[in-house]
């Protein structure tokens, strides 16, 4: 597939909010077909982690929490931000620890993900962690996390099934199936 020029003409931007982890910002626009109007674009000032954590009998954990945003419960992959000036392996060594209590000896970067290019650019990378040990969980003062180990094939079954939502979720785990042919 071809790379295509940018149709959009950006007229002007200004910022309508700010905080410690987001930029939300409104444009002024002329969209493809030549018409004015705006776009509202959130910007994130951290990168998305996630990591699959997997041991050699082919278990997982995941970790659930109840999402402000949602209103909901959800159960996801070990997750979080990472600063935009370090490498996304050391943020994903460091949320692995804080959430599960694990560490690994072996990393692999399995994907780069946009999680919701319509509307952020928020860019996500999600990891593998092999060769695990277990040691003390080191939670965030805003989680309140509940911890699951199970089979690779039952977390794929939630996705699948639906009763897993989160978006980085989903791609870590499903690329995970792909690779190990499930």
């Amino acid at each position: 597939m071809e790379d295509m020029n940018n149709p959009w003409q950006q007229l002007s931007r200004k910022k309508v909010y700010d905080n410690p982890w987001i930029e939300v910002y409104e444009d002024q626009v002329i969209n493809p077909r030549g018409g004015q109007g705006i776009y509202g674009q959130v910007t994130f000032k951290n990168k998305a982690i996630g990591i699959v954590p997997l041991d050699e009998e082919q278990y997982t954990w995941l970790v659930g929490q109840y999402r402000y945003t949602l209103n909901e419960y959800s159960w996801e992959i070990p997750m979080g931000g990472g600063d935009s000036t370090i490498d996304p392996l050391l943020s994903a060594q460091r949320e692995l620890k804080e959430e599960t209590g694990l560490s690994a000896s072996r990393w692999q970067n399995i994907m780069r993900i946009h999680t919701s290019n319509s509307v952020t650019d928020e860019e996500g990378f999600i990891f593998l962690a092999q060769e695990l040990t277990q040691g003390a969980t080191e939670f965030d003062e805003t989680e309140d996390l509940a911890i699951r180990k199970l089979k690779l094939t039952e977390a794929i079954e939630m996705v699948m099934s639906g009763k897993i939502t989160d978006a980085i979720s989903i791609a870590g785990l499903l690329k995970i199936a792909r690779m190990l042919d499930l």
